[in-house]
């Protein structure tokens, strides 16, 4: 608001024998009435500044014409005319560029000052209207008249209460303004003029030019007064706001000031440690020009850091950078391990850390065997499917090493969010990249083996789908320009070699799933299971347990009894359980100091060690007509499957039990139709399938069952009850069929045929296109197993039913007979 700390400091350049006009009073104010002013003076035009009669103010003039007016006026009478220019841009004004009234000053002091500007202190007289400008050069010179003041009359209460009101109002703002000197408010309480009261704070308020200007051209001093109370009450509501507004925020000043001093004292400390912030700038540009990184990336890296470097190191977004551009140096851009071609050496470890899984094993010596001839090649994709326990994870290892790379695992289950795999913008609060990116940099190499882990069980909410956000990173065509939302930088994974693990490729969403080399993994034999404990399940236990080679001994009988008596699976987890436990058996002798140690295990040790055998899956002959052996397909391997079939008086009706699914109803109903399509050709009277409910069971109602394989099951059950011929012994059958008669391949060969050897079957019938899955096995796991191809179900009847029929023949509905 006030205008008086330049104003005072020049006053007290003033010397001790110039005499200063004091605070005006009323007998001042009347001698200065009586001053004599001369009708011709110089005019002197100023910018930014108003005066008003009565007021001492400093001004700076700089231009020619105004230094050569104020020194000839001061070796003269020292009176001069102040007036305001209407354009305070104008350089050189004219006589048309000044406001028509202004004020007769007294020059109190002229100040040559160190940057050679004239300063002069002039004291305000009385104002005055221009008559006539006489000349412009080398200044201005005009005929004035004076203009006097129309006061209020003396005793009038109303100008008197404006007055006081005017008076309370300033000293209340200077009050309650700190950065207005005190001074002000004493000069204010001992000014006994009116009008030089008005004049004064007209002045000294914070008020545009021209408003000033307008208060000095009103010749009524009552209105005069009126309109700056109005100035006045404007400036003391803007200073309570502001008042406000201070004593709201204070308390969030003082903690934020007390948040700068503890960073200050902080940042003192990390000097002294040597871990400042423009030493981390500057290992972060060193660490970059060790980086490999094209064009682009090193543009954005440029434009980051200078970003840090202009930040202040107080706010919060300055960590949220520095741990940006840390994770961009960290990154391996371009960094990759050398792969190893010894193709031999490959195999070798493959073989020695895992039996069987040929398939994968091939895939991997033809990759290494193109990049070994090609030199360069994107990497493969590929998929193990199969069921738990097979080594599906375990083998990335085994081929990491193989290929001499950096080994990454990620385990998918229960993945939810789209940003574990793209990452979050960094704008976020708590913002990181994805966990691929977090993976590679943790590697320290552009082109690991990378298992992503149960690929089938991946999730998905309303933060996204994740195996959607996996099309890019796993397709080979876009790989290469991976885009995290973290990093906002493209990516190449394209040397990246993903391997996907999954027990099932249902749940696997199909644009996913076409992006990879699906690589089927069956179960395990027993022969293949005894090669394994022999070769590296035994050996890792007695390592476990602390146990020396000695201390445990297994043969391959005991081996064979532990697989066939106590484990049920396709996998070697469950056998690896029952192998720490006979470990454990041991290694307590070995601890409790026992005079003699039972080292070799023999069969019958096992129930005193593992406890009662686990009921196997044997086959049952049965003299039943109705009853056949099928082979299913499970999560934990193969298993035989017994479809039971009974006939009761009734009108036809089709009962199913056993909790089947909607695919295995289906079979049934398809392999009765076909029956009753083809009775005569069976020997079976057409009338039976009318007179009699048909009711087909499958054991083990608790467990849910669905698929086609059990189709031919379904029809040599259904084609025995009709026809009460009995089933040949010791066969087992898949496949599913037609209502044309054909008969299809089904899936999961290998574990159904290990099923079915497991349950002493001698015979099995499959689809013709499944012949080609039989050979795939090696021919001494299936040695004993004899393997009948079909196209047709008319074959499997032929091969199934014997000529031999049942003790007690299909009873006769002597109700309906009746009836006839």
């Amino acid at each position: 608001m006030w205008k008086l700390n330049d104003k005072l400091s020049y006053l007290s350049m003033i010397d001790q024998d110039t005499e200063l006009i004091p605070l005006m009073t009323n007998e001042d104010e009347d001698n200065l009435k009586d001053e004599d002013i001369p009708g011709l003076i110089p005019i002197l035009p100023l910018r930014n500044t108003v005066l008003f009669p009565g007021v001492v103010i400093p001004i700076t003039v700089g231009r020619d014409k105004s230094i050569k007016l104020i020194r000839d006026a001061n070796k003269g009478n020292k009176i001069i005319g102040v007036t305001t220019q209407r354009d305070g841009d104008i350089e050189d004004p004219e006589a048309k560029d000044l406001n028509g009234v202004g004020t007769v000053a007294q020059i109190l002091k002229m100040l040559r000052m160190p940057d050679g500007n004239t300063t002069v202190i002039i004291h305000g007289k009385k104002r005055f209207h221009l008559k006539e400008m006489v000349k412009e050069e080398p200044y201005f010179e005009a005929n004035i008249e004076l203009i006097p003041d129309l006061k209020p009359e003396k005793n009038d209460k109303e100008f008197d209460a404006l007055i006081s009101t005017i008076r309370d109002m300033a000293i209340n703002i200077i009050t309650h303004s700190p950065q207005i000197p005190q001074e002000a408010g004493f000069a204010i309480r001992n000014i006994e003029s009116p009008s030089f009261l008005v004049n004064f704070i007209s002045s000294n308020m914070n008020l545009e030019v021209k408003e000033k200007q307008a208060l000095l051209e009103m010749p009524n001093l009552k209105e005069r007064a009126t309109i700056l109370l109005g100035h006045l009450h404007r400036e003391h509501d803007l200073m309570e706001l502001k008042n406000q507004i201070q004593n709201k925020v204070r308390t969030d000043i003082d903690k934020q000031q007390k948040e700068y001093f503890l960073h200050q004292q902080m940042r003192m400390i990390q000097e002294e440690l040597g871990n400042s912030e423009a030493e981390q700038v500057k290992d972060l540009r060193e660490k970059a020009t060790l980086k490999k990184w094209d064009i682009k990336v090193k543009e954005m890296f440029e434009k980051e850091i200078s970003k840090l470097e202009r930040m202040n190191p107080m706010v919060a977004e300055y960590s949220v950078q520095l741990n940006y551009l840390e994770f961009m140096v960290e990154l391996p851009w371009n960094e990759f391990t050398q792969d190893h071609f010894d193709l031999k050496n490959a195999r070798k470890i493959l073989d020695r850390d895992h039996s069987g899984l040929d398939k994968i094993k091939e895939r991997i010596i033809e990759h290494l065997a193109v990049l070994k001839l090609k030199g360069d090649m994107k990497a493969p994709i590929l998929c193990l499917v199969g069921p738990p326990g097979v080594g599906k994870t375990s083998l990335g290892k085994s081929v990491a090493e193989a290929l001499g790379r950096k080994y990454i695992r990620m385990s998918l289950g229960g993945l939810r969010d789209e940003s574990e795999i793209r990452g979050h913008r960094k704008t976020y609060i708590g913002a990181m990249s994805g966990r691929v990116l977090s993976s590679i940099k943790k590697a320290g190499s552009s082109n690991p083996l990378f298992i992503l882990d149960e690929i089938d069980k991946l999730g998905n909410d309303f933060h996204g789908d994740p195996s959607s956000a996996l099309l890019e990173v796993l397709d080979p065509e876009q790989n290469n320009t991976f885009h995290d939302n973290y990093l906002d930088v493209d990516y190449d994974l394209s040397k990246v070699m993903f391997i996907a693990t999954a027990n099932s490729l249902s749940t696997i969403q199909p644009a996913l799933r076409d992006r990879m080399e699906i690589i089927q993994l069956t179960g395990y034999s027993v022969e293949e299971k005894i090669e394994i404990v022999k070769n590296h399940l035994l050996d890792k236990q007695l390592k476990e347990h602390g146990l020396k080679k000695g201390d445990l001994k297994m043969g391959q009988g005991t081996i064979e009894a532990l697989i066939e008596n106590y484990t049920r699976e396709s996998g070697v987890r469950s056998l690896e359980r029952a192998v720490a436990k006979v470990a454990r058996y041991v290694a307590t002798q070995v601890a409790m100091e026992a005079k003699k140690i039972h080292s070799t295990i023999l069969p019958a040790d096992l129930n005193k060690i593992m406890g009662p055998a686990n009921p196997k899956d044997k086959y049952e002959n049965s003299e039943v007509a109705g009853v056949v052996v099928g082979l299913a397909w499970t999560a934990v391997g193969g298993d035989i499957l017994y479809i039971e079939s009974s006939l009761s008086a009734g009108n036809g009706k089709l009962t199913l039990t056993g909790n089947l699914g909607g695919v295995m109803k289906e079979s049934a109903i398809i392999a009765l139709e076909y029956l009753k399509g083809r009775a005569k050709d069976y020997g079976i009277n057409p009338s039976a399938f009318g007179n009699w409910n048909i009711h087909i069971h499958v054991p083990e109602g608790a467990t849910p069952k669905d698929g086609p394989s059990a189709g031919i099951t379904m029809l040599t059950a259904l084609a025995s009850l009709f026809t009460q011929r009995k089933v040949k012994s010791k066969l087992a059958m898949t496949g599913e069929i037609t209502l044309r008669g054909q008969v299809l391949p089904v899936g999961g060969i290998k574990e159904k045929i290990l099923a079915a050897r497991r349950a002493n079957i001698k015979e099995i019938i499959l689809s013709e296109d499944n012949r080609r899955d039989v050979e795939d096995i090696n021919p001494n796991y299936i040695r004993g197993l004899k393997f009948h191809y079909v196209d047709r179900m008319g074959e499997v009847l032929d091969l199934a039913l014997t000529n031999q029929k049942v003790k007690n023949p299909l009873p006769v509905n002597e109700e309906k007979e009746r009836k006839k």
